[in-house]
């Protein structure tokens, strides 16, 4: 018996001895060089730790970047929203100047192709418009309704060329008939041949047209042209701006 116990001890006793020794030492480091061991430790994690770093840091830049986004995007939403709030005030203080009942109505559609022609309204049959009704805008005269549907209304321009206006001149009673150049300007046709327009002068609708009833701003006067023609012309500044319309009102009419 006491010989096996001594084989054992030969075979596994320095093997007890060996890792005793070893726990020992590892004792002795974690509780004598702490410090040393918690170096090792960030020296070997350091390049995780800076690639968690970068990977937040892009992370807080994006978000910065897409919330100067939404800031810049809601600040052009307001300046939106104001400035047509401020045509809404305006245009209803010049439907309020008149007596004439109207129908406030978006401008929603308009072709590249006919911009001087032609616009679509966002109201229609269902707002109680109906063809002939006349069109105006901030300053006069727009046009007047060619189309409806239950939704929507097709407007022809003052500025189309086969737009025919009765027209007179404020000042002096002069009248003839004002067309559409296709841009911001259009020419009277005087029925007289000696008109007296000159320069400035405002041009209104008269009472002799058909299609508008009289009373309506036009524009003014750019320009006389005497010596043209059978009958004399004068280039009209059309008062309304219909390059950039968003906002019309609509009047019942009942053409002739």
């Amino acid at each position: 018996m006491l010989t096996i116990t001594r084989r054992k001890w030969v075979r596994y006793g320095s093997r007890l001895i060996l890792s005793l020794g070893l726990l020992g030492l590892a004792w002795l480091i974690v509780n004598t060089q702490r410090y040393l061991v918690v170096e090792v430790y960030a020296w070997l994690t350091h390049p995780f730790h800076r690639e968690s770093s970068l990977v937040q840091k892009t992370q807080s830049l994006e978000a910065r970047l897409l919330e100067n986004i939404q800031i810049k995007e809601l600040k052009a939403q307001v300046a939106e929203y104001q400035a047509q709030n401020q045509q809404l005030k305006t245009l209803f203080k010049y439907s309020q100047s008149t007596s004439q009942k109207s129908i406030l109505a978006p401008v929603i559609a308009r072709s590249p192709d006919n911009w001087w022609s032609q616009i679509i309204l966002g109201r229609g049959q269902s707002s109680q418009i109906k063809v002939g009704d006349v069109v105006t805008g901030i300053g006069g005269l727009v046009g007047r309704v060619i189309e409806v549907t239950p939704n929507t209304s097709r407007i022809l321009l003052i500025s189309n060329p086969t737009s025919r206006v009765g027209g007179i001149i404020n000042r002096s009673r002069s009248m003839g008939i004002i067309q559409g150049k296709n841009n911001s300007q259009a020419v009277i046709q005087f029925f007289e041949k000696v008109p007296n327009v000159k320069k400035g002068d405002l041009v209104m609708t008269s009472s002799v047209s058909q299609l508008f009833p009289s009373g309506y701003l036009v524009g003014r006067i750019k320009s006389v042209q005497s010596s043209t023609g059978p009958a004399p012309l004068a280039l009209i500044q059309l008062s309304v701006p219909l390059n950039n319309l968003e906002w019309v009102l609509v009047h019942p009419f009942s053409p002739q």
